[in-house]
């Protein structure tokens, strides 16, 4: 995974201080890499697309919410 010139956004839902929060890119191999904003220079953990999209849909719909 090269994320090297990946463009790296967080939620509008994080916090304007810019940590505690991760971030998100969309890379060129078709992965999405993840990322801690406390350590940057961390490696980014990479996740297929599909499985991004099966992980916002389930937080959508409150599947990690406590009942």
């Amino acid at each position: 995974m090269d994320a090297s010139t990946a463009h790296w956004f967080k939620s509008s839902f994080s916090p304007g201080s810019g940590n505690g929060c991760i971030e998100v890119a969309f890379l060129p191999d078709g992965t999405v890499g993840v990322r801690d904003t406390k350590d940057r220079t961390r490696p980014a953990l990479a996740v297929p697309s599909a499985a991004w999209t099966t992980f916002l849909t389930a937080t959508r719909t409150g599947a990690f919410t406590s009942r």
